[in-house]
């Protein structure tokens, strides 16, 4: 993790704990974000590196999404599930020439490496943390000659793909994220990399930046905006990191059966709070008309949203839905009606269902 004078921590207690919150200026860095390029580090992610000449095969029968012949520079999003197809591990799947590179939350890394270890029994696959630092850039400026130069490549890689960089690690675009390019280099050389991009006129930022960005776009966080009971239908990851036409991994019936009959219990939705108390903390309950209707996930202060935060609620709450938050403090929220999931369309096995029970009357 690069130091820096105006540095001031993430909080201890926090999921980025040992990252930098922000450098003195968290909202101008946000700001920043939106109309030139910051740089953030995230290098307290864990990363771990698949070889052996099964390894694509094999992940792909213990996890959610279509891996088995993803060509080389393929980026995209998977999931481990447990029995009942509750998320237990969110990563993004990096496939290079000879390696596959998985990287998730902080604190994931070891029970990730410990089940994916547990999981190979005798296929020709190896297992491994790496020294690889992620350093995320933003902002419609990424795409500037200036960074380009800095980062050793002539162009930013299209969507969903990875390309290397000419010392090592390599630079690669998530799949329906605009002006977001994440950079993957051995630990050793991000502090070089910061520089240069520093140089470039790109802003170091701090992960409060990167966060709000994150929330805005709703995109769910896992252990932050999930919890023990969240299914992927619930936070968006059907597509993105379920794929529907396979099959052979665990939790997969759960995934079929809520697809095509039945409707997620919860949904992900953005919550814009009262910004004259107190902030509520991810876990807290959501009331509405004193009956608990959800969980807060992830918190933050937006340069032009103000506080707004991600949140797990009962699925058909409308957005006129008059909420609080519970725990420590009561802060009073709504619904963003723009971030609502689209309304629910019955699945084949639900149309045949009610089919057949038409025939029946």
């Amino acid at each position: 993790m690069s130091v820096h004078s105006s540095a001031v921590p993430a909080p201890e207690n926090g999921p980025d704990a040992g990252a930098v919150w922000h450098y003195g200026d968290p909202l101008g860095e946000q700001r920043a974000a939106g109309h030139g390029a910051i740089v953030v580090d995230r290098s307290h992610r864990a990363v771990l590196a698949l070889t052996g000449a099964e390894r694509k095969s094999w992940l792909h029968t213990v996890s959610s999404q279509h891996v088995s012949d993803l060509p080389d520079g393929t980026v995209t999003q998977n999931l481990s599930l447990d029995g009942q197809g509750r998320v237990e591990d969110h990563w993004v799947q990096t496939q290079l020439p000879g390696v596959t590179i998985l990287d998730t939350e902080p604190w994931r890394g070891e029970p990730l490496l410990s089940f994916l270890r547990k999981m190979v029994f005798w296929a020709d696959v190896v297992v491994e943390p790496t020294e690889l630092a992620v350093l995320s850039l933003l902002g419609p400026a990424v795409s500037a000659a200036a960074t380009l130069e800095a980062l050793g490549v002539p162009a930013l890689p299209v969507a969903g793909t990875a390309v290397a960089l000419p010392d090592g690690g390599f630079l690669r675009s998530l799949p329906g994220v605009a002006d977001e390019v994440d950079l993957v280099v051995p630990r050793d050389q991000a502090p070089s990399y910061l520089q240069r991009l520093e140089a470039a006129g790109v802003r170091r930022a701090g992960v409060w930046a990167y966060e709000a960005h994150r929330v805005a776009a709703l995109r769910p966080r896992l252990g932050v905006d999930t919890d023990e009971r969240t299914i992927p239908h619930e936070v968006g990851w059907i597509g993105t990191a379920v794929h529907l036409d396979k099959g052979c991994y665990r939790g997969q019936e759960t995934v079929a059966r809520v697809h095509n009959l039945g409707k997620p219990p919860r949904m992900l939705v953005l919550l814009h709070l009262d910004g004259a108390t107190d902030r509520p903390a991810p876990g807290d309950p959501v009331l509405a008309g004193g009956r608990a209707v959800g969980r807060v996930g992830t918190v933050v202060e937006h340069v032009d949203e103000g506080p707004i935060a991600l949140a797990l609620l009962k699925r058909g709450l409308t957005a006129d839905t008059e909420l609080v938050t519970g725990g420590d403090v009561a802060v009073s929220a709504a619904i963003d009606p723009d971030s609502l999931p689209a309304a629910d369309v019955a699945g084949a096995g639900r149309l045949a269902v009610d089919r057949l029970r038409g025939a029946a009357r």
